[in-house]
């Protein structure tokens, strides 16, 4: 019993971490120097970098996806216009790159995890 409420918390905290990556990525994905949206790349890298450290700390994908989960939530909300036509993601180069870079960035994490120690990899054996 402690230990699953130990890795419930640990996953929810992992959730927290995609929540306030997301919040934060949001608002300032773009972020540019010259014409190089330098802040979405780096989001990019950075999101990258916190699903498979999680999902290799955790010792499965779950980690990685709770993470992504946690990113992409956010991410949609702000992507979406809101009934004042206020949008907090634009459609411009960086909007891109930060959504669609971070969904491809979440998937390689998610798929580069290792596999739950119970189940096995079906891709490894």
């Amino acid at each position: 019993m402690e230990q699953s409420a130990l890795g419930g918390a640990a996953y929810g905290m992992l959730f927290v971490l995609g929540l306030v990556m997301g919040l934060v990525g949001g608002f300032t994905q773009a972020w540019y120097v010259g014409t190089v949206p330098v802040a979405a790349v780096a989001w990019v890298l950075v999101l990258f970098g916190a699903c498979l450290g999680a999902g290799k700390l955790m010792k499965g994908k779950l980690g990685a996806g709770v993470v992504g989960g946690g990113w992409l939530v956010v991410s949609t909300v702000f992507s979406l216009q809101g009934s004042a036509g206020d949008i907090v993601i634009a459609g411009d180069s960086a909007g891109y790159i930060y959504l669609y870079g971070g969904l491809v960035a979440v998937v390689a994490a998610f798929l580069m995890s290792p596999s739950s120690p119970r189940s096995g990899s079906w891709l490894l054996s």
